[in-house]
């Protein structure tokens, strides 16, 4: 007869209970996971759909396909889904260090949340479906500004908190040996709220005023990738991949509120005096751009592999609330690889260990779609991972910790921009067991 997996129950319980808290923490952390000004333009600080494994090679994505004996969870490129084997979860959390500088004038936060929860299971020898929840943007700012009308000193305050999220479900499968074809359906929601504060110092009699715009996002969007393999040898191959998005059309809503308050002896702010002007939840709309993934990888089966990826956005024609705020096209390139000393390695030495863990080195380059004060906003970063074996009570389970570090700069101190400098650094945890397997008894 034929009976399920015992331990599937067990497993899916813990699964299940870690998703419901990841959908309940993922919109809450809005205003700890960015401290950027650079985040107040399109839709904030866009987060990649990549995971730690493939982020400690550069973040290429579009032409991996299982660079080591695990299944793994590449949301990016969706036709690598075919490639998952066993039931496979990837747990991610993130935190950062971020340096701003402005002329003179410099300031460090810290930042950490819980970046992702993805699971996939296979449907057959060549196919399998993923779903899960990660970010998608993130909006976190607050700085002020002095300028002159007429003969007044104003001291304008800026503002904004927010983040969109993405559940996203998928389905990859494979036709014959050596082509792979997989899409997302994604689900964008959440809120971005921005504000605007004029201060009159040397006028008291003259009000401060506070507009407040806020936009929600409620919407489908849908992404797709293909993969196609040459074969060098038994164990060495040459993978391509594209992977891309449509410009979809996605609902939202703005609120609207322009309103003059006081503020008492100790700078508190009182309740606000007048509402001068007022919009409640009126429909609008956000159109994406188009979005362009290319890459290859070069590997030996559990050995080694290279690759690169060269990406583009069409921000140019990206639109919310019938404004593109000046946004501009985007490019980027990743380059990477990953090197598995000696996967088969066994016993229980330190030196046998060293052997099985995954070592990765990566860069990165982005022309991001930003252009202030005639300067692009450019992104470097240089990022180092592991990825650690861990001991499993059976043969049917498989478990890995990938760790990465990442080391970057974006934007310029020219024409009083700001420069930032961070750290990220990456922690993911990869499961691969045998939850729906059937087994026959005699």
């Amino acid at each position: 007869m034929k009976l399920l997996n015992y331990n599937m129950y067990k497993n899916l319980k813990y699964i299940l209970t870690a998703f419901i808290a990841a959908v309940a923490l993922l919109p809450a952390k809005a205003q700890v996971t960015t401290e950027s000004p650079y985040s107040a333009y399109g839709l904030g600080n866009l987060r990649t759909s990549v995971f730690p494994g493939l982020r400690g090679m550069g973040g290429i994505s579009a032409g991996v396909f299982k660079p080591d004996g695990y299944s793994m969870i590449n949301v990016v490129n969706p036709a690598t889904y075919s490639g998952i084997n066993l039931t496979t979860i990837d747990i991610g959390v993130n935190g950062g260090f971020t340096g701003l500088k402005r002329g003179n004038e410099s300031e460090s936060r810290f930042n950490a949340t819980l970046n992702h929860i993805a699971l996939g299971i296979p449907v057959s020898r060549k196919s399998a479906f993923s779903f899960g929840l990660l970010p998608y943007s993130d909006l976190g700012y607050n700085y002020s500004n002095r300028s002159r009308i007429d003969t007044m000193n104003v001291d304008y305050i800026y503002a904004g908190e927010g983040s969109i999220s993405k559940a996203y479900f998928g389905y990859g499968v494979q036709f014959g040996k050596y082509v792979r074809i997989g899409a997302n359906l994604e689900y964008l929601f959440g809120n971005l709220s921005q504000t605007r504060s004029a201060l009159f110092p040397d006028e008291p009699a003259v009000l401060p005023s506070r507009m407040q715009n806020k936009i929600s996002i409620d919407g489908l969007n849908f992404s797709y990738g293909i993969q196609t393999e040459i074969p060098l040898s038994e164990e060495s191959r040459i993978t391509l991949g594209y992977s891309g998005s449509f410009n979809s059309n996605i609902s939202a809503k703005k609120s609207y509120v322009l309103t003059q308050y006081t503020v008492d002896g100790d700078g508190v702010e009182n309740p606000p005096l007048d509402t001068l002007q007022i919009i409640d939840n009126a429909k609008t709309d956000l159109k994406l751009p188009l979005e362009h993934n290319f890459g290859f990888s070069v590997q030996r089966d559990n050995k080694w592999m290279v690759g690169a990826d060269f990406r583009m956005g069409q921000w140019s024609k990206f639109s919310l609330d019938n404004s593109n705020q000046g946004l501009q096209d985007s490019y980027g390139v990743s380059v990477g690889g990953q090197i598995t000393p000696d996967i088969t390695a066994v016993g229980g030495s330190l030196a046998g260990y060293l052997k099985r863990i995954d070592y990765r080195l990566g860069v990165r380059y982005d022309k991001t779609y930003l252009k202030l004060a005639n300067n692009d906003i450019k992104d470097r970063a240089i990022s180092v991972g592991f990825g650690f074996p861990l001991p499993s009570n059976n043969r049917l389970s498989f478990y890995k910790v990938n760790f990465t570090t990442e080391l970057g700069r974006r934007g310029t101190t020219a024409a009083n921009l700001v420069q930032e400098t961070y750290l990220n650094i990456h922690l993911g945890f990869t499961l691969n067991d045998t939850w729906f397997r059937r087994f026959k008894f005699d």
